[in-house]
């Protein structure tokens, strides 16, 4: 019998909520599963051997190519970036944000091409800021959704 191997988390910490981020640390902990926070300034992490953190150079999309490059089939991915999200879906990694949303293969296309339509539109001034929105707070439901897909995927 072939033993499983655990998956690595990867996070895309440069703007993870702090809710998400302690349910991180405690999956992580719970599950002694190795986790790498990557970002382009430290962030707090308490001292736990299985908890990393990458600190990657300033410079756009920085974080995302070191996570792109270094995640491997079946690991978990927790990010918001739909085109790393794309990059790392094509190496086998499974996807979520830190609200519970999960992106795969059968969702993943739709996303680029909605998000590749926004930029164009906030590009050529059609949108104007105060037509782009943002993102609700937080929500407990958020973070329930967040914690059961990690839980499902670490066990």
């Amino acid at each position: 019998m072939t033993e499983k191997i655990k998956p690595t988390l990867w996070i895309d910490a440069d703007a993870i909520p702090n809710i998400a981020k302690q349910i991180i640390i405690k999956t992580a902990e719970r599950t002694q599963t190795t986790t790498i926070f990557v970002a382009n300034r430290a962030i707090a992490l308490p001292r736990l051997p299985m908890l990393q953190m990458k600190v990657v150079a300033d410079g756009f999309d920085k974080a995302d190519d070191y996570i792109a490059d270094n995640c491997c089939q079946n690991d978990v991915v927790i990010t918001s970036d739909i085109p790393l999200a794309n990059d790392c879906i094509d190496k086998g990694a499974r996807v979520v944000t830190a609200r519970g949303f999960v992106y795969d293969k059968e969702n993943i296309k739709q996303k680029l091409n909605i998000r590749d339509f926004m930029d164009t539109m906030r590009a050529t001034g059609v949108l104007e800021p105060h037509q782009q929105g943002g993102q609700a707070p937080y929500s407990d439901k958020d973070k329930q959704n967040f914690a059961n897909i990690l839980n499902q995927w670490i066990h």
